[in-house]
C-alpha cells in the first residue's frame, strides 16, 4: 500500500464555510477543465497526471467536458476540493471524484485499475464496504440512543480501513452530503445530521483533523438544533473569521511576551466553534455568559517550570479570572490528565482561555489514556484500537519519512492490525467477535439456542461453511433446525468449528446436561479401573462424592465422564489424606507398640516379625492385611492379593488386621506392567521418566510381540507409597504408543 500520500493537515486545511452563519462552498466552474486545473494548482508536479486521468474518466459518461447539475456530481467536487485544501494527494482526491460513478457501476473496477492505477481502485472498494454502516441505518432506523451500537460502529470502521484514506473519504463526503442537505425536507436533514454527529464527527476527532470535525458538528448541530444555533451565533456578535483574526493577535502577543522573558514554547489557538459551545452550555448546564473558553489558546512547552514560568507572563499581562484559575499538574485528574487552566481578560476586554502544558502533557492528553476523545465521548479502554488509532494518526504526520522508507507503514500497518472483528446481523444489530470467529461464533453470541440449531450460515446470500472465517462488515444469516443439539466435533479444535471461548463453553453446557446416564456409567467405570490400577478397593464412594463437594455419587461419577475431574486426580487425593476418611472402615484394635516407629503394627500384638509378600508386593497407601505364618511371623499382603484370598477361606483364624506406620523412609518393591506398540525408543522414553522420578530399578523383563507388533514389559521398582506409584502410572501412559501401564 503506498503512503507516501498523506501532508500535514493541521497546517494546511482551509475551511470553507462559516460556522455562525454556514454557506455552500460555490458549485465548481462550469468548466470541468477549468476547475480541474485549479483543483491541481494545489498539487505537486508529479501528482497530477493520476488526477488528470481521474477527471478524463469522470467525463467519460458526461457531456463533454460540461458538469453535470446533478446533486451527486455536486457532491463528487465538494469532497474532491475539501480534501484538497485538507492537502491530500491525488489518489485521494481521484477516489472521492470517482466514488458515485463507481458505486452505481458507471465504472468498473477494471477501468479505475488500468486508466488509474490499482491503488484507487483499492480505496474505492474500501470505501464501498463501508456503506454497510448506511444500509444499517437505512435498516434498523435511529441508533442515537444506543451508544453502545455506535461505538461498535466506530470501532468496525477502523478495522475495516486498513488505507487511512479509506475513512479520510467518506469524511469528505459526510461533509458534502452534510452540506447538500439545506435544499432537503427536515425529517431527511435530521437523519443525515444523526448519522454524522453521531459516527462521523468522533471519528474526525479520533483522527485529530480538527477542522472536519467542526463543520460536521456545526452543520449537524444547525439541522437538529435550528432555534439554538441561532440563537449562538447571534450571542457570539460576530463572524469567526473575525474571532480567528483575534485569537491571531492575542497569540503575537503571547509570544512577543514570552521571548521577551527568555521562555520557548509554541503558542496555539482557535476559537470554540457553535457546537462546542452548546455541548458545553448542555454538559454542565451553564448559560451562554459563563462559557470563558469561546476563544482559546494552548500553550505547549518544554518542562514543568517552563509551565509555571509562563503562567506568570500571562498573568502579569492580562488580568485573569481567579474562578476560572486550575491546576491539574500538582493535582492531576483522575484520568491523569494535566493542565494549566486559566481565563484572561484580553484585548477589548474579552475572555481567552490559556491552557498551558509540557510536550510530554499534550500528547498524553491527545493520545494517552486522558485522550480529549475519551472524555467527552465516553468510550472505554481498547488496546488494540489504541494501537490502530496511534498509526492512523501518526500516518497523517509522517509523509516524509514514509516517503524515505515505504515499508515502514506497511510494518506500522500489520503491527495495529485489530484483534477484533465487527459484523451484522440480518436486522443491523452489530456484533464484536474475536479476529477468525466463524459463523457458529456468531450464533452463539446471538443466543445459546440458535447456536445450538445452527445448521448453515449465509453471507451476502451466499451459503458458508460453518467452518469459514467472518470478515469485517459481513452481514450474517444463520441457517438453523426446528430442533437438535450441537455436534461434538465442534469442540475438537483441528477441525476450526469455533474460535471464542465462550461460545466452546456453551457447546460443553449443553452435553453436560445431555446423556446424564452415560456419564456417571462411563465416570464410574473410569474412577473403578484407576482405583484398581494403583492397588486401591472398598472405597467409599460417598464419602469421597462429599470430599469432594459434589454431595452424591452420580454427581462425581458424571464429572469423571464428561472429564471435569481425572479419576487419576481423585486415587492421588485419596492416599494424602487417613485411609479411614475415604477407605471401608475396620475395626483395628489399639496398637500395643509405637507405630512411629514401625512400617507396620498388627491387632492385638506385639512387636511381630513382618515382612511383604511378593506375590503382591504391598507398598504404603494400599490396603493391607496379615497372615500369621508358622516361624516367619506375619507376611502382609494386599487385601486384592489372590494368595490371601486363598488363606481367608483355608484359614480364617490366622488372617489378622494390620495397618501402616508414619515414619518409615523405606522404600518397596513394587511390579509394573506395561504395554505399548513396539517402536525405536520405547524403553529409553520409559527409563528416563523413571530417571526423572528418581526411581530405582531392580528387575525388568520385556517380551515382543512381532506379529502384533507389541511388546510387553515388567519393571520391578523401589517406591516409597502408593502415590508416587499412581504418578508414575499416569506419566507412562501418556507417553507415545504406550497402551496401558498398571501394578503387575
Amino acid at each position: 500500500m503506498p503512503v507516501y500520500f498523506i501532508a500535514h493537515l493541521r497546517s494546511n486545511l482551509r475551511m470553507v464555510a462559516h460556522k455562525d452563519k454556514l454557506v455552500s462552498a460555490p458549485l465548481p466552474q462550469s468548466d470541468l477543465a477549468g476547475w480541474a486545473r485549479s483543483l491541481m494548482a494545489r498539487l505537486d508536479a508529479q501528482q497530477r497526471p493520476l488526477l488528470e486521468a481521474a477527471v478524463a474518466l469522470f467525463a467519460q459518461r458526461r457531456q463533454g467536458l460540461t458538469i453535470g447539475s446533478s446533486e451527486d456530481d455536486a457532491n463528487a467536487f465538494v469532497a474532491a476540493e475539501l480534501l484538497a485544501d485538507v492537502g491530500f494527494d491525488s489518489e485521494t482526491l481521484a477516489a472521492a471524484l470517482l466514488l458515485h460513478d463507481f458505486a452505481s457501476a458507471a465504472v468498473t473496477v477494471e477501468q479505475i485499475r488500468t486508466q488509474l492505477n490499482p491503488s484507487v481502485a483499492e480505496l474505492l472498494e474500501g470505501v464501498q464496504r463501508m456503506r454497510v454502516i448506511h444500509d444499517l441505518r437505512q435498516r434498523q432506523g435511529d441508533l442515537s440512543a444506543d451508544q453502545n451500537q455506535w461505538e461498535a460502529l466506530r470501532r468496525m470502521v477502523f478495522a475495516m480501513a486498513s488505507d487511512v484514506r479509506v475513512v479520510i473519504v467518506t469524511l469528505g463526503w459526510c461533509v458534502a452530503h452534510l452540506r447538500a442537505a439545506k435544499t432537503k425536507a427536515l425529517p431527511e436533514q435530521q437523519a443525515i445530521a444523526g448519522e454524522a454527529l453521531d459516527l462521523y464527527a468522533p471519528l474526525a476527532n479520533r483522527l485529530g483533523i480538527w477542522q472536519i470535525k467542526w463543520e460536521i458538528e456545526d452543520l449537524a448541530l444547525r439541522y437538529q438544533e435550528p432555534v439554538r444555533y441561532k440563537e449562538i451565533a447571534r450571542l457570539l456578535e460576530e463572524r469567526r473569521v473575525d474571532r480567528e483574526r483575534y485569537i491571531a493577535g492575542f497569540i503575537e502577543s503571547l509570544q512577543t511576551a514570552l521571548h521577551d522573558a527568555g521562555i520557548h514554547a509554541d503558542v496555539k489557538g482557535r476559537p470554540k466553534h457553535i457546537y462546542s459551545i452548546w455541548k458545553k452550555m448542555q454538559r454542565k448546564n451553564l448559560d451562554f455568559q459563563e462559557i470563558f473558553d469561546i476563544r482559546a489558546v494552548r500553550v505547549i512547552t518544554t518542562s514543568v517550570a517552563d509551565c509555571y514560568a509562563v503562567l506568570s507572563v500571562v498573568h502579569s499581562r492580562w488580568n485573569y479570572l481567579r474562578s476560572e484559575f486550575d491546576d491539574y499538574i500538582a493535582a492531576p485528574k483522575e484520568n491523569a490528565y494535566q493542565s494549566l487552566h486559566t481565563a484572561v481578560l484580553g484585548p477589548e476586554e474579552r475572555v481567552v482561555e490559556v491552557q498551558i502544558r509540557s510536550l510530554e502533557m499534550d500528547q498524553h492528553a491527545e493520545r494517552g489514556v486522558a485522550a480529549h476523545w475519551r472524555y467527552k465521548e465516553g468510550a472505554g479502554a481498547d488496546l488494540t484500537l489504541e494501537r490502530k488509532l496511534t498509526w492512523l494518526r501518526q500516518l497523517l504526520d509522517w509523509r516524509d519519512s514514509v516517503v524515505a522508507s515505504p515499508a515502514t507503514g506497511a510494518e506500522a500497518l500489520d503491527d495495529a492490525a485489530g484483534e477484533r472483528i465487527y459484523v451484522f446481523t440480518p436486522k443491523g444489530k452489530i456484533i464484536d467477535l474475536p479476529a477468525g470467529a466463524t459463523p457458529l461464533d456468531f450464533a452463539y453470541h446471538i443466543h445459546s439456542a440458535v447456536g445450538h440449531r445452527c445448521r448453515g450460515a449465509k453471507v451476502a446470500d451466499k451459503i458458508i461453511p460453518l467452518t469459514a472465517k467472518l470478515h469485517n462488515g459481513d452481514v450474517v444469516e444463520i441457517l438453523t433446525i426446528k430442533q437438535g443439539g450441537p455436534s461434538r466435533d465442534w469442540l475438537n479444535p483441528n477441525l476450526g468449528y469455533l474460535k471464542s471461548a465462550k461460545a466452546r463453553d456453551k457447546v460443553a453446557q449443553w452435553f453436560k446436561q445431555q446423556n446424564y446416564d452415560e456419564d456417571v456409567a462411563h465416570g464410574r467405570t473410569q474412577l473403578e479401573k484407576e482405583l484398581h490400577r494403583v492397588g486401591l478397593i472398598e472405597v467409599n464412594f460417598e464419602r469421597l462424592a462429599q470430599r469432594f463437594d459434589y454431595g452424591k455419587p452420580d454427581k462425581l461419577f458424571a464429572a469423571v465422564g464428561r472429564g471435569e475431574v481425572k479419576a487419576s486426580q481423585l486415587a492421588h487425593a485419596l492416599q494424602q489424606s487417613a485411609p479411614a476418611a475415604e477407605v471401608a472402615p475396620r475395626i483395628v484394635a489399639a496398637p500395643r507398640i509405637d507405630k512411629s516407629k514401625s512400617d507396620i503394627y498388627i491387632e492385638g500384638e506385639g512387636n511381630m516379625l513382618t515382612h511383604f509378600a511378593k506375590c503382591c508386593k504391598p507398598v504404603p497407601g494400599d490396603d493391607v492385611m496379615g497372615y500369621i505364618t508358622r516361624g516367619r511371623g506375619v507376611t502382609v499382603h494386599r487385601r486384592d492379593c489372590a494368595e490371601l484370598a486363598h488363606y481367608r477361606i483355608d484359614s480364617p483364624e490366622r488372617v489378622t488386621s494390620v495397618t501402616w506406620g508414619t515414619a518409615s523412609a523405606s522404600t518397596y518393591p513394587v511390579d509394573v506392567s506395561i504395554v505399548a506398540s513396539d517402536r525405536q525408543g520405547l524403553l529409553r522414553d520409559i527409563t528416563s521418566t523413571l530417571a526423572n522420578e528418581r526411581i530405582n530399578v531392580t528387575g525388568t523383563h520385556s517380551v515382543s510381540d512381532t506379529q502384533a507388533n507389541t511388546a510387553y514389559i515388567t519393571f520391578t521398582l523401589q517406591m516409597k507409597d502408593v502415590t508416587q506409584v499412581s504418578r508414575l502410572l499416569s506419566q507412562i501412559a501418556q507417553l507415545p504408543s504406550v497402551i496401558s501401564a498398571k501394578r503387575a
